[in-house]
């Protein structure tokens, strides 16, 4: 059974979306996600997917990757870890050998504070690769 934060209220959705993000490694949409948990509950509506994504995201309970110009992705696994991003068709994987993050505290920036920092790579995905 997934492990709750103390401050999220883990209603009957919410455990599924939580146990269904966590089945997967795919780091699906909102909208797959909501395609998954359907199965098991098939009155659940889009809406009620978002808002739960949103508060099991806020409570640290699962990720929301957000990357720009793409369209949010969902990740069960919430150890440290970095990510890969496919430029053609926008599939997420893990990177499984990760790199060192540089030490933030030395970055500056003129008129920002700097609160954290990730690094993603780009890539092409194995199946738009053979595409090509």
């Amino acid at each position: 059974m997934p492990q709750q934060s103390p401050q999220t209220r883990m209603t009957k959705q919410r455990m599924v979306i939580l146990e269904e993000l966590r089945r997967v490694h795919t780091h699906p949409t909102a909208d797959e996600i909501y395609g998954m948990v359907r199965q098991r509950l098939p009155r659940i509506s889009l809406g009620t997917v978002y808002r739960n994504l949103d508060l099991l995201a806020e409570s640290g309970d699962i990720l929301k990757l957000e990357s720009a110009g793409s369209q949010k992705r969902f990740d069960g696994n919430v150890t440290p870890h970095q990510h890969v991003r496919c430029t053609q068709c926008g599939r997420v994987g893990d990177v499984v050998e990760p790199v060192r993050v540089p030490d933030i505290s030395a970055a500056r920036a003129p008129g920002f504070l700097i609160l954290s920092g990730r690094i993603e790579f780009e890539g092409v995905c194995e199946q738009c690769a053979s595409r090509n």
